[in-house]
């Protein structure tokens, strides 16, 4: 439990700092702008406090927001994100995910695709909606949300096999 309590607490601080010294500074074609902080919802174990899980959520986001300057836009998308993640999970998993049999690394690589690319397009869109809050500039968000999202989940899919353990 130690050891499990470790490493979601590096991931977490880890996470926080690739996104705020690295990946907020790359602007791609004046718009996308990757967001691998929410890797640490999609990798939180299913088995943990549900609570505890919501809270660590808005706080990830509350702290990319502090140092974005960017007034709770993140902190609402991650805990919305956060909430609506056992749906997402009960997609994209199923029976694996009911009887709380799920281990990231074991997935069929179709099933980890759908499950990060729901969560990441429902942050995103999310984010970018309360971004420009303006519903005349629908496209814009759109737009926004599906150049982000892509390069978002190429990255967290990148990050996850580079750094993934295959346990049998």
């Amino acid at each position: 439990m130690n050891n499990l309590l470790s490493i979601h607490t590096i991931r977490f601080i880890a996470l926080i700092l690739l996104q705020v010294l690295l990946f907020n500074n790359i602007n791609f074609m004046g718009y996308i702008n990757p967001m691998v902080y929410i890797l640490f919802i999609i990798l939180f174990p299913v088995k943990n406090n549900k609570t505890l899980f919501l809270f660590l959520s808005f706080l990830l986001g509350l702290i990319i927001d502090i140092f974005m300057d960017s007034g709770g836009i993140n902190a609402t998308a991650t805990l919305v994100t956060a909430f609506i993640r056992p749906a997402v999970l009960k997609f994209s998993f199923g029976a694996v995910y009911e009887h709380q049999a799920l281990k990231f690394n074991n997935i069929d690589f179709g099933q980890k695709i759908t499950y990060i690319t729901l969560l990441t397009v429902t942050h995103h869109i999310i984010y970018f909606s309360l971004e420009i809050f303006n519903t005349s500039k629908i496209i814009l968000v759109l737009q926004n949300t599906l150049f982000s999202s892509i390069f978002t989940i190429i990255l967290c899919v990148l990050i996850t096999t580079i750094f993934s353990t295959k346990s049998k």
